[in-house]
């Protein structure tokens, strides 16, 4: 949506200051995005990590596992899904507000859809995951024109630091985490009035630094939460696969746009460096 509205002569590689203009308008439209899938957490003590935690994998029961199973594949539906929207907004221009709304729309519809309802559920979540890829289409579509490469890298990057906290979690103790949640639930409550007192008073380079990268620390700092959280529910007879894949999802879409925007603001300042040299 900010993309589309801009003259079709204005080069985006050389423009900085579009750049940051689109990233923290962009970055604000992402932390309200997240903030409406906030969880009820639970505190408990912290225990000490030591080798014998890694046992604690094979002591998930096997309902548990398969749960687990059920949960990450459709995690990887719903990514699949907002691949698509993206792809089809560099087709024919689709993503911006609409989408966004329409994004939230479909998740709010989905939280109030009873559990049995699964073929449901889950097409809501494909619908979730579709709109969400649209509506990240406009900076994907600018890492495009800047860097192609820097897609790539950010994806990976989120796929590879989501499997290590996901891992990190199923690894250690029951409940060990879980104490955080309050604490990340203090972070969103920081990043939304971040963004809102910037909207009202304008906001200086430093705290949008200071947004993003509290942001980025907040969202996986919440992958490690989540699935403790995902595999203690499944334990009591919670088995909702489809919510669970939800927050997994907007962990991973939160994560990986913060480490694009990263990435595309250190890209530009290094070509920008690279033009005070040559002059």
């Amino acid at each position: 949506m900010y993309v589309s509205s801009l003259d079709g002569s204005l080069d985006l590689r050389n423009s900085s200051h579009f750049l940051a203009k689109f990233l923290r308008g962009f970055l604000g439209i992402q932390t309200m995005d997240a903030f409406a899938s906030f969880f009820d957490s639970q505190s408990s003590p912290r225990n000490c990590w030591n080798y014998d935690s890694l046992k604690n994998l094979r002591q998930i029961s096997p309902v548990v596992q398969t749960h687990l199973k059920q949960v990450y594949l459709t995690l990887c539906c719903a990514v699949l899904a907002s691949a698509v929207g993206a792809y089809l907004h560099l087709l024919w221009n689709i993503g911006g507000l609409l989408t966004t709304l329409a994004c939230m729309g479909s998740m709010a519809w989905l939280l109030s859809v009873p559990p049995y309802e699964e073929q449901k559920r889950f097409s809501l979540l494909m619908a979730a995951g579709f709109f969400e890829g649209a509506s990240i289409g406009p900076l994907v579509d600018l890492a495009i024109e800047i860097n192609p490469s820097l897609l790539i890298t950010a994806f990976v990057g989120t796929a590879v630091a989501f499997g290590c906290f996901s891992a990190a979690a199923m690894l250690a103790r029951r409940r060990e985490y879980l104490y955080l949640g309050g604490l990340l639930s203090s972070g969103m409550s920081i990043l939304l009035w971040l963004h809102f007192a910037s909207s009202i008073f304008g906001g200086s380079a430093a705290i949008y630094k200071f947004e993003l990268y509290l942001g980025l620390l907040v969202f996986v700092g919440y992958i490690v939460v989540d699935t403790q959280d995902i595999i203690e529910k499944a334990y009591f007879g919670d088995r909702d696969y489809v919510k669970h894949a939800l927050n997994l999802f907007t962990d991973f879409v939160a994560v990986f746009v913060r480490i694009l925007i990263i990435m595309l603001k250190n890209s530009a300042e290094k070509n920008e460096k690279k033009k005070k040299r040559r002059n």
